[in-house]
């Protein structure tokens, strides 16, 4: 829930990267699932989406304004994957910037969820580091 009352700019920005972190991770945790067949980091990123979920979604919804997004085009550089390994990284490094953004954004809006994400992003490079192991 949001404690504050806060620019809608604010809650566009936090909308955008729960929607980036939650969809990053629900890439990599299908790859892991459907083609690595790898049951316990498909679980660990499963456990990870679920901790991203906020409860009070009203004001993000309010705030989003995907039409206009200035960024909405495609760039080439995001065409670029030539295997699944670099979508898993790609995803991986989107999950953990995006996990960042909400780290600083929380901080404004309300402290105690701003170490939520701090501990998922810190989540999201160990087990990045497990599943490139592999």
């Amino acid at each position: 829930m949001m404690t504050k009352n806060l620019s809608p700019e604010l809650y566009r920005v936090i909308d955008a990267n729960l929607n980036r972190l939650r969809e990053g991770i629900r890439v990599i945790e299908d790859i892991a699932r459907y083609s690595q067949n790898n049951k316990t980091i498909a679980t660990q990123l499963k456990s990870l989406r679920h901790q991203s979920r906020i409860d009070n979604l009203q004001e993000l919804l309010h705030s989003r304004d995907s039409i206009n997004d200035v960024l909405r085009q495609t760039l080439g550089i995001e065409m670029n994957r030539s295997d699944l390994q670099s979508i898993i990284v790609a995803n991986y490094k989107r999950t953990q910037e995006s996990s960042r953004v909400l780290e600083e954004m929380y901080k404004i809006v309300k402290p105690s969820t701003s170490e939520i994400f701090k501990t998922l992003r810190y989540e999201l490079y160990s087990l990045e580091k497990e599943h490139l192991r592999n």
